[in-house]
């Protein structure tokens, strides 16, 4: 007899675009597809039905995918433009003591620098008060990734932490989301496979429309970003189509 064992891998493509490229969504953690069917029951004067009859049908999926793929998301679920380079965090750079005149700590990535996250004194935790100009005790003032503090501060030998955004050309993928018109969703497929003792399975959803993307951030846990999906019939009629060994 043939079983099926894990979770099994996933492929998404996109089905609405020219020369689509095929997602795998790795570090499956589960899988689930779901069908259900509405029904209509002709009752008579006794209590049991004496016909019930098929109504419509609606496949749903879910999977839950640890690793986190900027194509994954852009094809499956947000269907915008997907760009290369990345927008990354500098978390608490330093500690690095405040200088002398003119008081001002350029950071590492000042080339490509985006926006402030803020000050804190390194010794304390407090946050500094971001000023526009001439910054007294306790302020910072900030122009194009140079960071400028006041004398007073330099005089009580205070360390900075600096955190602040930053983009990098070189590596990753970026999605700058703009506004959509109702309506609009990337169509893709759904290839499901699995593999037990040599018996494979596997599972074909020819067109289907993400309906939930979440991302769930916890303390001593993995973040596992996990899709919703509805599946629906394509223009050759298929709703979808099932392989087994017997």
């Amino acid at each position: 007899m043939q079983l099926m064992y894990g979770s099994g891998s996933l492929f998404g493509t996109r089905t609405d675009i020219a020369n689509p490229t095929p997602v795998q969504f790795g570090v499956i953690q589960d899988v689930q597809i779901d069908f259900s069917f509405s029904t209509k029951e002709l009752m008579g004067q006794y209590q049991a039905p004496i016909a019930v009859a098929r109504g419509a049908m609606k496949i749903t999926g879910k999977t839950k995918a640890a690793t986190i793929r900027g194509r994954a998301f852009n094809d499956i679920f947000f269907g915008q433009t997907l760009s290369p380079g990345q927008q990354a965090t500098a978390l608490n750079e330093g500690p690095t003591a405040i200088p002398a005149s003119p008081y001002s700590i350029t950071v590492a990535n000042s080339m490509t620098f985006v926006a402030d996250l803020g000050v804190i004194n390194a010794a304390t935790g407090i946050p500094m008060v971001a000023v526009a100009s001439a910054p007294a005790a306790g302020q910072y003032s900030l122009a194009a990734g140079v960071y400028t503090f006041s004398s007073a501060d330099e005089a009580s030998g205070i360390s900075v932490q600096i955190s602040y955004t930053y983009t990098i050309a070189s590596t990753g993928n970026r999605i700058v989301a703009a506004n959509q018109l109702m309506g609009a969703a990337p169509a893709f497929q759904v290839s499901l496979y699995g593999t037990y003792q040599g018996k494979q399975a596997t599972m074909v959803l020819p067109q289907c429309v993400s309906t939930k993307l979440s991302l769930a951030f916890k303390n001593e846990d993995f973040m596992i970003p996990e899709f919703d999906f509805s599946a629906y019939a394509n223009e050759a009629g298929t709703f979808f189509d099932i392989s087994t060994v017997e």
